[in-house]
Parts: structure tokens; C-alpha cells; sequence
């Protein structure tokens, strides 16, 4: 019975020493600044941290400025369920700018915003007609 024990508690010793000196692969960061230009949020860490820092204007909401502060991107996303064929576009006050089409809640990929200043407007078409929401700059 001691001699299981002992097995077991080694065992447990063992994994959890493995556990803590492991690594973690996402604990890095994936992009920072102008190196995540045109990288999508949802393959890098930069989503992990992400905050909504501006939303749009429009007489509809439907837009959100992401950004991260671990990565300094920030990337558009679309509050509402947008119509196949809708837009967003991302751009910075250093002339960046990025164009994804989609639908749904879709965001856009990311553009550089560290000491620059960022942001997004969504187009898409509803009862007919065109509609653009920008949000402000951050």
C-alpha cells in the first residue's frame, strides 16, 4: 500500500511539475504595432486583451473599434448581423488601410495602432439601401 502510494504521489510530483514549467506558446505576444498590419485578431493573441475603445455613430450602431493593448492594433467589428456583401474598413492616421468583406458579426483584420490613432467604418445594404457607420478615432 505505501509502496502505491508513493507511485502516485511521485506521479502527481511529476505532472505537476510538468505543468508548471511548461511554457505557454500564447503567453508572448503574437504582433506588436505595424508588425500586426493585415493579421486577423482571431490567429494572434492580440484578441485575448481586446476592448471595445470606440463604437459608431451612425443613426444605426453597428460598428466597433477593437483594440489591444498587448499587440497596440485595433481591428473593426460589426455589432450587428451584417448582410452578405458588407464591409469594413480599417484604417490609421499613417495612410494604412485594410478592406474585408463578409457577413454576420465579422470583424476586419488588424491595423497598426501604437502612437498613431485608428479607426473603422462598416458599409452594408439593408431594406435597399446603402448604410455606413464609422466609429470615432483612438
Amino acid at each position: 500500500m505505501k509502496h502505491r502510494a508513493a507511485v502516485l504521489l511521485g506521479t502527481g510530483a511529476l505532472l505537476a511539475g510538468g505543468l508548471v514549467a511548461a511554457p505557454s506558446a500564447s503567453a508572448a505576444t503574437s504582433c506588436l504595432g505595424s508588425s500586426c498590419n493585415g493579421l486577423n485578431p482571431a490567429n494572434t493573441t492580440c484578441a485575448n486583451d481586446a476592448r471595445t475603445v470606440a463604437e459608431g455613430s451612425g443613426p444605426i450602431t453597428a460598428m466597433e473599434l477593437r483594440y489591444s493593448p498587448s499587440c497596440r492594433a485595433a481591428w473593426g467589428r460589426f455589432r450587428i448581423s451584417a448582410p452578405s456583401g458588407s464591409k469594413i474598413e480599417i484604417k490609421n492616421n499613417q495612410g494604412k488601410h485594410y478592406t474585408t468583406y463578409g457577413s454576420g458579426h465579422f470583424f476586419s483584420v488588424m491595423v497598426d495602432d501604437k502612437n498613431v490613432q485608428a479607426w473603422a467604418c462598416g458599409t452594408w445594404k439593408a431594406n435597399g439601401s446603402d448604410n455606413i457607420d464609422c466609429t470615432n478615432s483612438y
